[in-house]
């Protein structure tokens, strides 16, 4: 019996590389009107909004640190109030009008929900405070810039690399069976990553390569439900299954414990995202195939640029050069960094010689030699 959850939503996907757009300049701020520069000038008071704390550790562990020393460092001086709204959307709203009570000038918003947060934008936007949307999008045309990846790419990686290695699995597991866990359909990057799998695995599902039983979007990226998720779909298959397209780390994990109770773990073929250190040793241990390496320096810095250009009233044109387009049908200016499949044959390529992660955390309860990097 096929089950399949959730229903496909295509917005906010269609890229437009190398145009940049005309940024409006803000009222009562000073800047000039040349093409790619905006206010406010002068502003030294950032306010960054996070998203959560539990689905992922990369907000508090990696973007936060990262961001407060690539924003001091690019505008000296500056003086930064960090929120984290803990997976709730109004408290992230709240914590907008608390940092714009404070005084902060440019705010740099990481969204819980792309629709929500366009509640925020237009608070700012009252008080001539621009607004850049952080690694989420967030559904407003008076946003000011979009700093992420290519999320779409995302997408497109994991299917890939289903598409690579499905073959295997199916051999050795005797079916074709593909379960579909997306991330929350509240976070327009899960679409992004939805639509972007999709368009690699749709041709093998309708040429009848892989069969798609069971598809879910995981409100709040929840690893828990996940794994709920996961085990129903398993009892939908009668523990028949081939690969897991899985949207991220952690709820990789709560996958791989719903098919280890099954005796599957390291039979199925599990995707993930965010290069987290659990999914590393997800990976080094046979559980997970891969996951995806974003760099997340790199998107920090891009907004630090952004935020010391919007201080000192210079160009921004040269920075975004890149513009992504919202569900009305208008653009923002972005910044979008290549995102980098990762599995075990360029871990060490990688995010160990980048220094994303190291070898002592991701060998931390691998047995020592495993796969030649423990």
């Amino acid at each position: 019996m096929q089950l399949i959850k959730g229903t496909r939503r295509r917005v906010a996907t269609t890229l437009i590389l190398g145009g940049v757009l005309a940024v409006s300049v803000l009222a009562g701020c000073s800047s000039t009107t040349t093409t790619g520069t905006s206010g406010p000038k002068g502003c030294k008071k950032i306010g960054v909004l996070l998203p959560e704390t539990d689905t992922s550790p990369r907000w508090e562990q990696k973007d936060h640190p990262l961001l407060n020393a690539a924003i001091t460092k690019a505008l000296p001086g500056a003086t930064i109030d960090f929120y984290n709204a803990v997976n709730n959307k109004d408290t992230q709203t709240n914590q907008a009008e608390t940092a714009l009570t404070k005084g902060d000038c440019i705010l740099v918003v990481a969204p819980v929900d792309a629709t929500a947060s366009a509640a925020i934008v237009d608070k700012a936007k009252a008080q001539n405070v621009p607004v850049i949307a952080y690694d989420r999008l967030i559904q407003n045309d008076s946003l000011k810039f979009y700093v992420s990846f290519d999320n779409a790419q995302v997408g497109k990686l994991q299917g890939q690399y289903i598409a690579d290695h499905y073959q295997k699995y199916v051999t050795q597991n005797g079916n074709n069976n593909l379960v579909m866990i997306n991330g929350s359909k509240d976070d327009n990057n899960a679409i992004l990553f939805h639509d972007g799998a999709h368009s690699v695995l749709d041709p093998l599902v309708s040429g009848g390569k892989l069969k798609l039983q069971f598809e879910t979007y995981t409100p709040a990226w929840n690893n828990q439900t996940a794994q709920t998720e996961m085990e129903g779909a398993l009892t939908t298959v009668s523990n028949k299954l081939a690969v897991a397209y899985v949207a991220n780390d952690g709820m990789a994990s709560t996958v791989i414990a719903a098919l280890k109770a099954q005796g599957l773990a390291g039979k199925v073929l599990v995707t993930g995202q965010d290069a987290t250190v659990v999914g590393f040793q997800n990976i080094l241990l046979g559980n997970q195939a891969m996951t995806i390496y974003k760099a997340i320096g790199k998107e920090a810095d891009a907004t630090a640029q952004l935020v010391a250009a919007l201080s000192n009233g210079t160009d921004t044109s040269s920075l975004a050069t890149a513009s992504i387009k919202l569900a009305d049908g208008n653009s923002v200016p972005s910044v979008l960094e290549t995102p980098v499949a990762v599995d075990l044959s360029n871990i060490a390529s990688t995010v160990i010689a980048d220094g994303y992660v190291t070898k002592a955390d991701i060998c931390q309860g691998v047995p020592a030699g495993t796969d030649g990097i423990c």
